[in-house]
């Protein structure tokens, strides 16, 4: 099984390179001129939108070719008094540039919109304001002309007290989406509330893809090992929804987040690196099943946390492991 590893939008290697930089709604109407202050944001966008291309870059020196973006690449852009402006005109190089790259690389990029996003809520305010924020990722990955492979990854959200009835609402208002922002969507199990077999559930129902979040099953589950759900996840990665726009000669792996507990006594927050014993664990059961996985670490290192994992794992070359790169490596069973 070759599995690859990336990381999460900021890195802690490369210096001044933030691509999540931003101006509050707060600040922005303090400026006396609104036409300047949405010139302002274009250029803190632009910077972020530099920075996320620098941050490629260094991806591509290190074999690194699995990366979420910042949510936050455009400051403000889905505030409700900000709706009639259009930042992507000024925008167009620094996003196509990206896309370019991206393609010209092979790389897989995501989004993962923010916990405000939720489609299980009761609340229409709430679902029209998460349905524009899936909007404005969507529209961002449209602007780098990426294919609907390339994906945006939410949770179920909330039980608001009835699990049952918010897992159906999550369901009822999926299918009510325009098909654009259903065929970029992927899911994933949570900490807190839904587990990875309700989270399964909902996916098959869907048809959406489902990303395993195996730090999150380990703290919230139904009794089982996370392998033992990995079949029916790995079926959700052969729908409609999963492989739009993919290379089907090339189809687009499944993937999974890995990160560990930050100390017993907080099991829920991530520790600065990743664990290797319980990640090869998962792998190699899965590995006889799985020609292909992409991991996203969720560490507080960031791509740190990446390139310690990897020398980790160079400790383990007698025993399965062989590594192929700079960030990935193949596990035989």
């Amino acid at each position: 099984m070759i599995v690859r590893f990336g990381y999460v939008a900021m890195s802690t290697v490369v210096q001044n390179a933030s691509p999540s930089k931003t101006m509050t709604m707060k600040s922005f109407m303090k400026l006396n001129d609104r036409e300047a202050g949405l010139h302002k944001l274009e250029r803190i966008a632009n910077e972020n939108l530099h920075n996320t291309l620098r941050l490629l870059k260094h991806n591509a020196a290190h074999d690194i070719k699995v990366y979420r973006f910042s949510s936050k690449l455009i400051p403000l852009a889905t505030h409700n008094d900000m709706r009639d402006w259009d930042p992507f005109p000024a925008l167009r190089e620094g996003f196509q540039a990206i896309g370019e790259f991206v393609k010209k690389h092979g790389m897989r990029v995501s989004f993962h919109p923010d916990h405000f996003t939720v489609l299980s809520t009761p609340r229409p305010e709430v679902l029209v304001n998460s349905i524009r924020d899936l909007e404005s990722h969507v529209h961002m990955l449209q602007a780098m002309e990426l294919p609907a492979s390339m994906k945006n990854n939410i949770h179920i959200g909330g039980a608001y007290g009835d699990k049952p009835s918010a897992a159906a609402r999550f369901v009822e208002h999926f299918r009510e989406l325009n098909p654009h922002i259903k065929e970029r969507l992927t899911l994933e199990n949570d900490d807190k509330t839904f587990t990875a077999q309700e989270t399964l559930a909902v996916c098959q129902q869907t048809g959406l893809p489902m990303v395993l979040d195996i730090h999150h099953q380990w703290v919230n589950n139904d009794g089982e090992v996370p392998w033992e759900l990995w079949p029916d996840i790995l079926r959700t990665w052969e729908t409609p929804l999963a492989q739009a726009d993919s290379d089907r000669a090339q189809p687009l792996p499944p993937k999974i987040h890995v990160s560990s507990p930050k100390s017993k006594t907080d099991i829920r927050s991530h520790a600065d690196g990743v664990d290797v014993v319980p990640l090869l664990a998962f792998l190699r059961n899965i590995a006889g099943a799985t020609p292909k996985v992409d991991v996203m670490i969720e560490a507080k290192m960031k791509d740190g946390a990446l390139f310690d994992l990897m020398r980790d794992l160079g400790n383990y070359t007698e025993e399965g492991i062989t590594i192929l790169d700079g960030a990935s490596i193949e596990v035989n069973p």
